[in-house]
């Protein structure tokens, strides 16, 4: 602060703030994403799906990411939204 380099902002609505400093915020902030993405069914912080969103890459190297996965919910996960792309 004294050296002029913090930067202040507003965190968009919807944005959760988690400290993960303890074992027990770490444990609280993982419970929390699993929560999230159980009921919205969505998942936090799948790179390949934001890659996807920003047009970094198409629907075709999208499956071709999740198809090594597809064994896992995440690979399942990617599979199905590519077919929503």
């Amino acid at each position: 602060m004294e050296a002029g380099k913090l930067k202040v902002g507003i965190l968009d609505k919807g944005t959760a703030w988690l400290d993960t400093g303890t074992f027990e915020s770490l444990m609280q902030a993982a419970q929390f994403v699993q929560v999230i993405e159980e009921r919205q069914g969505l998942k936090i912080g799948c790179i390949e799906e934001i890659a996807c969103r920003m047009g970094f890459i198409d629907k075709t190297q999208l499956k071709k990411l999740a198809l090594p996965l597809v064994k896992s919910g995440y690979g399942k996960y990617l599979l199905a939204f590519s077919e929503e792309v």
